[in-house]
């Protein structure tokens, strides 16, 4: 038989966690951001739980082809815009938005020879300093764009760097009301993090209400992570798991008090106890810095790994499970147990391992078998 490991795509809770931008963010359209491969769920496999996106925003020409190919004819937006000039070709193919961050972009796509002008959603650089034009060039840069006979619509865009923190949004919306005072265009503000704490902020411009008009982009929510965990957990803003990521137990050790478990000796065993061997590790994405103590669901039982996690195993502690579990135990190392309903939320997995849920989800390997219910 396959080796008992498999990451599970829910579409049911997609489909829930898109609707809850639509009841946060009422008026706005929803970008489903489908970037880095769907933030590792698969664009294709994650596609029939997002279908009813308004639009699906992305990062490059490779996976704004795989989004056409399933038929989608509705918007795409590549959020970092064109790398080359010649990308600009396919966005007139493919009917591509894109994103102009620089003036670069802004040559190039004057130099372009297009017969279908350009949806082009231009950014402002409101204090995150990644991309997007300053303040101070904001304007000359959208004058530049109106200008363009290649461009039809100029949309305006920025992106927020504490959304999800104490510092807040405020005085970024004050630098991108100040930019865009007076300019027409369908605004994007939001991600995760502002579509669910900041989306009725009151918001100045021609035709808008409040921080989520006109479009808001969706990423980690979708998939079920809290952008702010841990003041707020994922059930705590109603979103779903959209991943499950299982495997089985594939040994069992009894160890006696003193007994180290795995490379390094880094656990030693205060009492006897029963250690599981599960078939999962880094080499399958699982963070190979998640110390002991990370929590395990083993037969829908809270536990927690022991000792170093290596490239094809992890130890857990079966202590919990008295004499229950044994080979073959069903083990979630995030997501929702099929047998027992129990939730471990990837956020607690990854804050456990230092990290964020973005990456654990992103980081899923190739091998790990990966099928959508």
């Amino acid at each position: 038989m396959p080796r008992p490991i498999l990451a599970t795509v829910h579409l049911d809770a997609l489909r829930h966690n898109l609707n809850q931008a639509r009841v946060r963010a009422p008026d706005a359209q929803v970008w489903a951001v489908v970037k880095a491969n769907a933030y590792g769920h698969g664009i294709e496999r994650s596609f029939e739980g997002l279908r009813s996106a308004d639009g699906f925003a992305l990062l490059d020409l490779e996976e704004a082809q795989r989004i056409r190919a399933l038929d989608w004819r509705g918007p795409v937006l590549l959020l970092e815009g064109v790398f080359e000039p010649r990308d600009l070709e396919l966005c007139s193919r493919l009917g591509l938005w894109h994103t102009v961050h620089c003036t670069e972009q802004l040559d190039w796509l004057a130099a372009h020879k297009t017969q279908a002008p350009h949806r082009v959603f231009l950014k402002l650089n409101s204090g995150m300093n990644r991309l997007g034009f300053t303040p101070t060039a904001f304007r000359a840069a959208w004058a530049r764009l109106n200008a363009l006979p290649q461009v039809e619509e100029i949309s305006l865009m920025t992106h927020f760097s504490d959304a999800d923190g104490p510092r807040g949004i405020a005085h970024q919306l004050a630098a991108f009301e100040a930019a865009t005072v007076d300019l027409p265009g369908e605004r994007s503000l939001c991600n995760s993090a502002a579509i669910l704490r900041h989306a009725h902020t009151p918001l100045r411009g021609e035709g808008v209400s409040t921080l989520a008009a006109d479009w808001v982009r969706e990423g980690i929510a979708l998939y079920g992570g809290a952008p702010d965990h841990p003041e707020h957990t994922a059930a705590g803003w109603d979103l779903r798991p959209a991943m499950t990521l299982s495997t089985r137990v594939i040994g069992v050790q009894s160890v006696l008090a003193g007994d180290t478990v795995g490379y390094g000796s880094t656990f030693t065993a205060p009492s006897a106890m029963r250690v599981g061997v599960i078939a999962c590790g880094y080499a399958d994405g699982y963070p190979r810095h998640a110390p002991t103590g990370t929590p395990v669901l083993v037969n829908g039982v809270r536990t927690r790994v022991v000792g170093r996690v290596s490239m094809d195993m992890i130890t857990v502690d079966l202590s919990p499970l008295g004499d229950t579990a044994g080979i073959g135990a069903e083990v979630v190392l995030w997501g929702l147990s099929p047998v027992s309903g129990a939730a471990l939320p990837v956020d607690e997995v990854a804050a456990a391992a230092g990290t964020i849920s973005y990456e654990l989800l992103c980081a899923v390997a190739p091998r790990v078998p990966m099928v959508a219910a």
